[in-house]
């Protein structure tokens, strides 16, 4: 079976005629409907909704963005300040989001979406790009073939299709699970270098709860119906996890599952995973105090922070856990004097879970003494 032709051909079918087994119920915002062409209503192909947690004013990119539902949608949460960039292969799919595309732009008063055509898992090469030099100099034998990809392999850096960290979010729906399983490493370092530093994905797909068979791998109806492709569940979140993402989190979990085949339940989630955590690690003499309800947690690092104690961390952990999806379960110390530039050190951040003495917080040779209130303010 070639995975690019069943998916190819079944979704061209369903851009012209719905076909309601590739999709799950999902409930949108009946706010953000109104505005969309009912052809693109009807050829959704989705299994959540990543939509729901973007934000005014990012750069949106929705890998394998169909009929534009997503994208449609998105434009209205980021709004006139945001922009979003919808990625396709299917021509025909395509066609039908590039069409309404005006519509929806002329009912909101602004246009801030556009569609390319690529390959989810190579975001970098541009077709339209490819497709023009193919046309000017055809491939009659090796040496052509040589000058060709050296010629891509230029342009990918060049013009890329999406540059490197351009992007706030990158979303999907029900996509991922039809690329073929040989380019789903790619597939997860592409969303990874597309996203700024501080960027995060938030992905909605089909995952099973036990590792899908090579029998069913190898039905075209199965792949192309986002079963056969699916990830095994704990294997999804390894995925973002192999490919440098942090803060990895289930935002939802379907607990009826969608289909099941041969024993196997296949269920939607989303899943939303951060960039960021790369680089030097500095001691700027931070701690962080896990507040709780569990007595200890780790984190992807091997890092153990137990409740209540001031776990030291360096100035880039710090700042990450300072914020979403951490903040609200951790409080920062910051010591009583800020450490100089020149007296920084690298933070031994391999070396397991170290603790901050409140001595080295507050400052060598700190022996104030001070009323209670003496601000005048409450205790």
């Amino acid at each position: 079976m070639v995975v690019d032709d069943a998916v190819r051909n079944r979704y061209s079918a369903a851009s012209k005629e719905v076909e309601a087994a590739l999709c799950c119920p999902v409930d949108y915002d009946p706010r953000f409907l109104e505005v969309i062409p009912q052809e693109v209503l009807e050829r959704d192909y989705g299994c959540g909704d990543p939509s729901k947690h973007l934000r005014a004013g990012e750069t949106v990119l929705d890998l394998g963005s169909g009929g534009g539902k997503i994208c449609f949608i998105a434009a209205q949460v980021v709004g006139q300040g945001g922009r979003v960039i919808g990625v396709d292969t299917n021509r025909e799919m395509l066609a039908l989001a590039r069409g309404a595309r005006a519509e929806v732009s002329e009912r909101l008063g602004f246009d801030n979406v556009r569609f390319l055509r690529g390959q989810i898992e190579d975001l970098g090469t541009n077709p339209d790009r490819v497709d023009v030099y193919l046309q000017n100099h055809p491939i009659h034998g090796e040496e052509d073939l040589s000058r060709f990809e050296a010629w891509r392999a230029a342009d990918v850096v060049a013009n890329p299709l999406v540059a490197d960290g351009s992007v706030d979010v990158v979303v999907s729906n029900c996509v991922l699970n039809l690329v073929a399983e040989i380019d789903k490493p790619r597939l997860f370092a592409e969303i990874f270098r597309v996203l700024k530093r501080g960027g995060r994905a938030v992905i909605s797909d089909i995952v099973s709860d036990e590792p899908v068979t090579e029998a069913m791998k190898g039905d075209a109806e199965l792949w192309s119906g986002c079963v056969s492709g699916a990830f095994e569940e704990t294997a999804f979140l390894a995925a973002f996890e192999e490919a440098g993402f942090y803060g990895i989190t289930l935002l939802k979990r379907d607990e009826k599952p969608w289909r099941t085949v041969e024993g196997i339940e296949f269920r939607s989630v989303t899943v939303e995973a951060f960039k960021g955590k790369q680089g030097e690690c500095w001691d700027h003499k931070e701690a962080l105090v896990y507040k709780g309800p569990f007595s200890s947690v780790s984190d992807d690092d091997g890092h153990t922070y137990r409740r209540g104690e001031r776990t030291a961390v360096c100035r880039k952990t710090y700042e990450i856990f300072r914020k979403a999806p951490y903040a609200a379960h951790f409080e920062g110390v910051e010591p009583r004097v800020a450490v100089a530039p020149d007296e920084l050190r690298e933070f031994p951040c391999t070396a397991g879970t170290l603790l901050r003495s409140p001595v080295e917080t507050k400052g060598e040779g700190y022996d104030a003494t001070l009323a209670a209130c003496e601000d005048n303010s409450c205790c």
